[in-house]
């Protein structure tokens, strides 16, 4: 993980520890990166949870995948590919949306209500919305209209939205204005100031 105060932008193989290293430390790891999580993460209305990634946490989902799997070099390559694009590239946050509901038939009927719901996700800043993105790659909502659980959404900003987002104190709105569930949280300051380094 990285303690440098320019924020990286991509994880390379260079950036891989070897398994044994890893494991030896991984709970230091799991734990700083808890710790760093408690600062990126914000629930919006009653089980929906927006995650904001950046370097640190796809570097440790990496290990992770390789840690729990084992799959050598090439699993390498794939996670790369997979998690490099999560990382924000300076003029964007991305988020892991996770829609948490433990009963699992209830969460059947609740993703049934909440199609397209990957369109409805904003952040409000300077009186601005920036809509999110959804992964265009992968399958948000299935065509008989279930949402998926997990979200990832990338939310691109103005340099006027940036500048706006990057003042101390700025009131930063996180949101879902879909039809069946429309909700709005502030972001705390706690928040904002963690997520400024994931701009240039």
């Amino acid at each position: 993980m990285t303690t440098a105060t320019k924020a990286k932008r991509e994880i390379t193989r260079a950036d891989i520890l070897d398994p044994a290293a890893y494991a030896r430390d991984r709970r230091d790891y799991k734990k700083r990166v808890t710790e760093l999580k408690r600062d990126r993460r914000i629930e919006v209305g009653p089980f929906v949870t927006f995650y904001f990634e950046n370097y640190d946490t796809m570097w440790h989902q990496i290990h992770e995948m390789l840690y729990i799997e084992k799959g050598g070099e090439q699993q390498i390559a794939d996670e790369l590919e997979a998690y490099n694009p999560l990382i924000p590239q300076g003029e964007e946050l991305i988020a892991t949306v996770m829609i948490e509901i433990e009963d699992p038939m209830r969460r059947e009927r609740v993703l049934a209500t909440l199609g397209g719901i990957e369109n409805k996700m904003f952040i409000q800043v300077g009186g601005e919305r920036v809509a999110g993105v959804p992964d265009p790659t992968r399958e948000n909502t299935s065509p008989d209209g279930k949402a998926s659980s997990v979200q990832f959404l990338r939310f691109p900003f103005t340099a006027a939205q940036v500048k706006a987002f990057k003042t101390a104190g700025a009131q930063v709105l996180v949101g879902i204005d879909h039809e069946n569930y429309g909700h709005i949280a502030v972001m705390p300051e706690r928040v904002r100031a963690a997520m400024e380094r994931d701009f240039a």
